[in-house]
């Protein structure tokens, strides 16, 4: 238990603190840089701060769910979405440097309550665990395209790292529904929704 403890509290510092990897190339890197004025790259650089944030919470959420899942596949599922969550952390943070941006200040607490969330909605059993990481996916690919709409037209760059970025968050949708995800009551999905509106409007400014 203190091993696992440990290795746990370790993979939430290297998450909020760290630098991200990535195996896979950084989508739209060879792209030159579009010629934005400063009210571009700090809006584009806002939107990318949310992303990254949002992955922040991915990996909070993954972390909970495995922690609380008693099936094997189903943790292996979530690990393998989780090492391309944190890919996308690491595109979304090298761009917000590129854009002049910063990384928001609250991500240790979005990671703390997302972990607890992640944590609650395993509780309730594998099934149910599917059928939240499924909502989520599905969320955040809703949200990703609203980001496709808002950037730039000129941004390819980062336009680039969001459709990749929401390509992968279908694959972790399916792939739930495949294991056997439980659809989640109306309720569920619209708190869900309320809590990324929230965190979605303070990162922008934050």
């Amino acid at each position: 238990m203190l091993d696992q403890a440990i290795i746990h509290f370790d993979k939430a510092l290297r998450t909020v603190f760290a630098p991200a990897m990535t195996v896979r190339p950084v989508p739209g890197n060879d792209l030159p840089d579009a010629p934005l004025d400063e009210d571009e790259k700090r809006h584009a650089a806002a939107l990318m701060r949310v992303n990254h944030c949002g992955e922040i919470c991915a990996q909070a959420l993954y972390q909970g769910q495995a922690l609380m899942s008693k099936d094997e596949s189903i943790r292996k599922a979530l690990e393998q979405a989780s090492q391309e969550e944190t890919e996308h952390l690491a595109w979304t943070e090298q761009r917000i440097a590129e854009l002049g941006g910063r990384k928001s200040l609250l991500n240790p607490l979005w990671y703390g309550s997302s972990l607890a969330v992640g944590m609650l909605a395993g509780r309730f059993g594998d099934r149910w665990n599917l059928g939240f990481l499924a909502e989520t996916e599905r969320q955040v690919e809703s949200h990703l395209h609203g980001h496709l709409e808002r950037l730039p037209a000129e941004d390819r760059k980062s336009r680039a790292i969001v459709e990749q970025m929401k390509a992968d968050e279908i694959s972790h949708a399916n792939t739930a529904v495949r294991l056997g995800a439980n659809e989640l009551p109306a309720p569920v999905k619209g708190l869900m929704r309320l809590f990324s509106r929230v965190m979605t409007e303070t990162v922008y400014r934050v």
